[in-house]
């Protein structure tokens, strides 16, 4: 049997949203970043769909709920979220095509796609600030507000990033989003992922408690927030696959930046 090479592999996933990535902006240019926008997010969609339970859909639309069960006076409907991963068995309330409308418990994941997070050096308002007050609207609904539900997977995906990694304007994102968002990719390099607590990470480190961990994961950021994904939303973690999920020899810990981890509390 031949060696196996799964970072390769791996790096193949990044590396194949890459090339997708500068594909249509070769052919279109300027013109029409809305269109280039929505078919980033179906890019996305089929990539992720390649690895999905048979138990799970994708797809694009809203969330919707109603604290009134009988009498539904007491609505909360979501902006239009760019990915929506949801269980096959429970009935949706629209479907057309990958377009749905459901219900919160039904949903596993919540994703915004972005095709390029601006540069933090700028001083205007940017789309990862505006990101996360949009999806910080979820937390206007039960299961994604209240920790003793089933834990969802909420990610904000960008296919290029040319800013300061370290910038503190992250850091203020991340502190706004307090947790709701977990999992962020910036890039082909740039990794961020919400811990509920740090203890038993190794190398270990000084202090215990929720926190947002910056990593530099070279041409594996956009396969580790995928496999991160796939971890989350199954039935059962599935550990038997973690040496395929996550091939860094010692783990993304010895890539991270620990002197820009940001505290919670």
């Amino acid at each position: 049997m031949p060696p196996q090479n799964i970072r390769r592999f791996q790096e193949s996933i990044t590396q194949e949203l890459n090339v997708i990535n500068n594909r249509v902006r070769d052919l279109i240019g300027d013109a029409n970043w809305a269109e280039e926008g929505r078919y980033k997010e179906a890019v996305l969609i089929k990539v992720i769909s390649q690895f999905l339970p048979s138990n799970l859909r994708i797809g694009t639309g809203f969330i919707v709920s109603n604290n009134d069960h009988l009498n539904g006076t007491e609505g909360t409907i979501s902006k239009q979220l760019d990915i929506i991963v949801y269980e096959e068995k429970t009935p949706v309330v629209f479907r057309e095509g990958d377009f749905v409308i459901l219900t919160e418990n039904s949903v596993r994941a919540v994703i915004e796609v972005k095709s390029e997070i601006e540069n933090y050096s700028s001083t205007k308002d940017n789309a990862l600030n505006k990101i996360i007050e949009k999806l910080n609207l979820l937390r206007n609904f039960e299961s994604f507000s209240n920790q003793n539900n089933r834990r969802k997977f909420i990610g904000i995906f960008s296919f290029n990033y040319n800013g300061n990694f370290l910038h503190h304007r992250i850091n203020e994102a991340l502190t706004v989003s307090n947790g709701l968002v977990n999992h962020i990719s910036l890039g082909t390099e740039n990794f961020i992922r919400y811990w509920e607590h740090t203890e038993g990470l190794m190398p270990p480190l000084n202090r215990n408690g929720r926190c947002y961990i910056r990593y530099n994961l070279i041409n594996l950021s956009f396969s580790y927030f995928i496999s991160n994904l796939l971890h989350i939303i199954s039935d059962h973690d599935p550990i038997e696959r973690y040496w395929f999920s996550f091939p860094i020899v010692g783990t993304k810990e010895v890539h991270r930046e620990n002197e820009h981890i940001i505290y919670l509390e």
